[in-house]
């Protein structure tokens, strides 16, 4: 693995950042997790503004898109790979302990790493703790992620592969890394982002390419829904066959097993929708 730090390509044994990197000490950082298939990364652009706009919630200086697409390209014509997943990670940058940022500018990592295709359809659970859908950070994607480690350990204690958070108001809001549909009826519905949850980029197109309409939902739509699929960037969009003890046989049913389909297509006929 090569890995781009901070305008440079580094064996992995040799990429190094400081030990007293914002984005280490505070977790002052954004990042974006882009696939690669074939060689080829997908939606970058759609990727780089979110990565922009996350930068600028958190007080950050602009990634400047050039050079994170030429890390990109370098990194991926170093480490050729059939499917990847690609970090883009941008941080604070060295800066003195404690929350106050330093002066020395911010830090740009990119890395290229295998991944599988994920399995048709998936196990989640739902857990006890919330989404702020008004904190300081609501919407960005940023570093700070231990709320997700936590909260996807607790999924894989239960044979899930994902956990679902519900928002402080106790609407249905996200997964650790994912997006959630339900279909009611033949409609598919998605938490809208004022729920709290993080604007994906899959979600995005699938509301785009589905017509799914952004609801606001209550929690327990997941016991009564007809459908659950999740959107991510690795998933695309992935049946849900249980949700904690509550099965759906059959899964993916007819409406997602179409809007798999659906996203498949147009994901292959546009590499940068």
């Amino acid at each position: 693995m090569r890995i781009w730090v901070n305008g440079e390509l580094h064996d992995a044994d040799d990429a190094r950042l400081s030990v007293l990197d914002h984005g280490l000490t505070v977790g002052d950082g954004v990042f974006e997790t882009v696939r690669v298939a074939g060689g080829r990364p997908f939606a970058l652009t759609r990727h780089l503004d979110r990565l922009t706009r996350s930068a600028r919630g958190l007080g950050l200086a602009d990634p400047d898109h050039d050079e994170v697409r030429r890390a990109v390209a370098a990194v991926i014509e170093a480490g050729p790979m059939e499917l990847g997943r690609l970090r883009i990670t941008f941080t604070g940058g060295l800066s003195p302990l404690g929350s106050d940022r330093g002066d020395a500018g911010p830090s740009l990592v990119v890395a290229l790493g295998e991944a599988t295709r994920r399995p048709d359809s998936t196990a989640v659970v739902t857990v006890p703790w919330t989404r702020n859908e008004r904190g300081a950070v609501t919407g960005l994607k940023t570093t700070s992620y231990a709320e997700n480690v936590v909260a996807l350990a607790r999924a894989h204690e239960r044979g899930a592969s994902e956990a679902l958070f519900p928002n402080t108001v106790g609407q249905l809001c996200e997964g650790t890394g994912s997006n959630v549909f339900v279909v009611l009826d033949g409609q598919i519905h998605t938490p809208p982002v004022t729920s709290g949850c993080l604007a994906g980029i899959t979600r995005a197109l699938a509301v785009e390419w589905t017509g799914a309409l952004e609801t606001d939902l209550p929690l327990d739509v997941l016991e009564r829904a007809d459908e659950i699929f999740l959107t991510s960037t690795l998933r695309d969009i992935q049946a849900v066959h249980r949700v904690d003890g509550r099965v759906l046989p059959g899964a993916p049913g007819p409406v997602t097993a179409k809007a798999m389909r659906v996203f498949d297509e147009r994901a292959a006929d546009d590499l940068d929708p």
